[in-house]
């Protein structure tokens, strides 16, 4: 049986990634921040560990990984999914919101994978999947230092994939595009009807449909993939 760390887990994609590996009798642990009340029910619903954790705060993930390792044993697989959104022009940002953009979304993956590592290597084997952006991949207007932070975990996956593939661990990332998630509720739904014209399949992406590449690229099928970024996005940054 499988043991999976997801960070940012008790709501949108990450919920979804939870009950994906869950329903395949895996042993979840995911971490959340502020969200007690949607972590408790999750984890009611899946059986699965959940631990309050900010991804920014180094110590607290190490002893979020060190406690999930203590009750399951060696990490398999692990999905860097925490992350926060910030949109606006990059002068009117302030040095606060800039370095809680980058602390979750550029460094918290990065803290993960250090504490999940040493367990990885000493087994020769493991998985990491990272969750950038599209906006990682082309950037967008207005979202300068979101796009900047998400294009920062497309080159850590492929520098590690590098480092740690003679392990037999393989790196990969997931670049979403718009999907229906709490991160675009504030869009009015104007907005999302204009978002789903511009994607050449015409539709908002899918929670569930993320986690299921995320099962994909942790499963065996996938075996031979390493370093590699995926655009789920449904045509719209083509």
């Amino acid at each position: 049986m499988k043991n999976v760390f997801i960070t940012g887990g008790s709501r949108g994609i990450g919920a979804a990634a939870v009950r994906a590996f869950a329903a395949l009798g895996m042993n979840v642990t995911f971490t959340y921040k502020s969200s007690p009340d949607a972590a408790r029910a999750l984890s009611l619903e899946t059986g699965a560990l959940a631990i309050c954790a900010d991804a920014a705060d180094p110590t607290a993930v190490k002893e979020a990984v060190l406690s999930a390792e203590g009750l399951f044993g060696a990490t398999d697989v692990l999905i860097n999914n925490a992350g926060i959104s910030r949109s606006g022009l990059v002068t009117d940002m302030t040095d606060g919101e800039l370095s809680e953009l980058f602390s979750v979304n550029a460094l918290g993956p990065i803290y993960t994978v250090r504490a999940v590592l040493p367990s990885m290597v000493r087994k020769k084997s493991g998985v990491i999947i990272n969750v950038s952006s599209m906006w990682g991949v082309v950037g967008a207007s207005c979202e300068v230092a979101y796009s900047a932070a998400k294009a920062s975990v497309i080159g850590m996956t492929r520098a590690l994939a590098k480092e740690v593939g003679p392990s037999g661990i393989r790196v990969n990332c997931i670049a979403p595009g718009v999907i229906d998630t709490d991160m675009n509720s504030g869009y009015s739904k104007e907005d999302m009807a204009a978002l789903s014209a511009d994607t050449p399949l015409g539709r908002i992406g899918t929670p569930e449909e993320i986690a299921e590449l995320m099962v994909f690229l942790a499963s065996d099928k996938a075996s031979f993939i390493t370093g590699q970024t995926i655009t789920a996005d449904g045509g719209f940054a083509l």
